[in-house]
């Protein structure tokens, strides 16, 4: 983690939904860095110690808090903020839930779960999940943006044009990020930091852990871009690659359906192969299995499959 930030933004200056009305917490140049301090998409609800009834207790207004926002000297509606990830102080911490109504499969699993992890912060060693397997960790954050352009208090949850909980596994350490700037100053914010995260948190939940974030920003004028988009420092996969994957297929004309039948299927064989309830394979597979769209150019049938890495168990 670098030690030379030219600020630090603590826990305190954190904000629910986005609004380009907030008050900028700091206000900074091109060039600078900031040290951000993230609060658990909990919002601080549950800890090391919760149970199940926390869960049950969750109090949805504040889910997904932010830290921030940061105002970033000279930047103009069609700009791009340019947003480079320097590094990240984990919190050795964390949880993954099954939350009610929440996931890709929500309809078969009503019932709230939970998990705690614990974790080497520092040497970053695969976590232990309790009912069996070893999940390797990447660190990540995953809400970062800037403040839409329409007015008004706009929700956390969905992604959008400019960037938010878009929960990409690959804006980690070393990650170049260009963000669409629709407000004077950008109002940059950063939080829901992920010890580890399959592609497509199925289950709606990572391993949700507080850290510390370190970004360094600059601006490239009237960039225009459409979305967000962003180049990583390397590799991207390699820490599940090991030993091979289980891979389970959905196939159909409807790209949602074939995600949720091929996530059933690989569900389906860890319980079967692990002793695992379907609800913890569920989770796994959240923190642990990436979802990948494999064909989607032979109509009418598109397939989709869960690659889940058999290192985990070996």
């Amino acid at each position: 983690m670098p030690n030379s930030c030219n600020h630090t933004i603590h826990r305190a200056h954190s904000h629910y939904g986005w609004d380009n009305a907030f008050t900028p917490q700091l206000t900074i140049a091109p060039g600078e860095s900031v040290e951000f301090e993230t609060v658990d998409a909990s919002g601080g609800q549950l800890g090391p110690e919760s149970t199940l009834e926390d869960v049950v207790n969750l109090d949805f207004g504040k889910i997904n808090p932010v830290t921030g926002p940061v105002l970033i000297d000279g930047a103009e509606p069609g700009d791009a903020l340019k947003v480079t990830l320097l590094g990240f102080e984990p919190s050795g911490w964390g949880w993954t839930a099954n939350i009610p109504g929440f996931g890709l499969l929500a309809d078969q699993f009503p019932d709230p779960a939970l998990n705690l992890w614990t974790y080497d912060p520092g040497s970053l060693a695969p976590a232990v999940y309790g009912p069996g397997g070893r999940v390797p960790l990447k660190p990540f954050c995953g809400t970062i943006g800037v403040a839409p352009g329409e007015a008004g208090l706009h929700s956390i949850v969905p992604p959008r044009r400019v960037g938010g909980n878009m929960d990409i596994r690959d804006i980690s350490a070393g990650t170049e990020l260009y963000l669409p700037v629709e407000v004077p100053g950008a109002l940059f914010s950063v939080g829901d930091c992920h010890a580890a995260q399959g592609d497509g948190e199925v289950c709606g939940t990572a391993i949700e852990s507080p850290m510390k974030v370190a970004a360094k920003f600059e601006l490239v004028k009237d960039a225009n871009l459409a979305f967000p988009r962003f180049t990583t420092a390397g590799p991207v996969s390699r820490h599940f690659d090991e030993l091979g994957y289980e891979v389970t297929t959905g196939i159909g004309p409807d790209l949602f359906e074939g995600a949720r039948a091929a996530l059933s299927g690989m569900i389906d064989l860890l319980t079967a192969r692990h002793g695992l309830s379907a609800v913890e394979a569920y989770m796994l597979c959240s923190v642990a299995a990436d979802l990948r769209i494999s064909e989607i150019v032979d109509q009418p049938n598109w397939v989709v499959s869960v690659y889940f890495p058999r290192l985990v168990f070996e």
